[in-house]
């Protein structure tokens, strides 16, 4: 059973940073592209950041130059900073990761709310 657990979202104001962390745990032979989605109240998921085993990233305009995603293969373990939150950033933050454990499929994680707000 493999399973993806996200952490570090909160309240931040305008303009502040936080960090998100998603951990995959379980039986995992290999992980191929890990990627960030957010849905804000309202509106569809989206992807917001992705990046490949190899390092590879690519990123949604309203993100570039603010996000950096990274990954630490050792620990199965993706992560998203955030600088210069604006209060349109605010949303529930998912972690999705295509997983062999024993045959490939994509993973979810449940969310981390991430509230831009003064």
């Amino acid at each position: 059973q493999v399973q993806l657990v996200e952490s570090g979202g909160g309240l931040v104001q305008p303009g502040g940073s936080l960090r998100l962390s998603c951990a995959a745990s379980g039986t995992i032979f290999s992980i191929n592209a890990m990627t960030w989605y957010r849905q804000a109240p309202g509106k569809e998921r989206e992807l917001v950041a992705t990046i490949t085993s190899g390092g590879s990233t690519n990123y949604a305009d309203s993100v570039k130059g603010r996000f950096t995603i990274s990954r630490e293969n050792a620990k199965n373990t993706v992560y998203l900073q955030m600088n210069s939150l604006k209060p349109e950033d605010t949303a529930v933050y998912y972690c999705n990761a295509n997983i062999d454990s024993g045959r490939w499929r994509v993973y979810w994680g449940p969310g981390t709310q991430v509230t831009v707000s003064s």
